[in-house]
């Protein structure tokens, strides 16, 4: 999957969130969209990584202290 796709099925899911919502107003989207594309992310980049947390923590640019917290906070440890 290329980028461009993975930004149309970002962008698709948004409409469709915001279709469902028939008029109410959002609340919190940025955080509700980062949660739930990160969750996905962080298990995906654990499983690559051979739940190696440097190396999960190096690939994704963060410190591993800070992937740690994600990944508590995620209920992933």
């Amino acid at each position: 999957m290329s980028n461009q796709n993975l930004e149309q099925v970002v962008r698709d899911s948004l409409e469709g969130y915001f279709r469902d919502l028939e008029g109410e107003t959002p609340a919190n989207v940025y955080d509700m969209v980062i949660r739930l594309v990160e969750k996905p992310l962080l298990e995906v980049v654990m499983g690559q990584a051979e739940n190696n947390q440097s190396r999960a923590a190096e690939w994704l640019g963060l410190n591993r202290n800070t992937l740690r917290k994600k990944l508590v906070d995620h209920q992933l440890l």
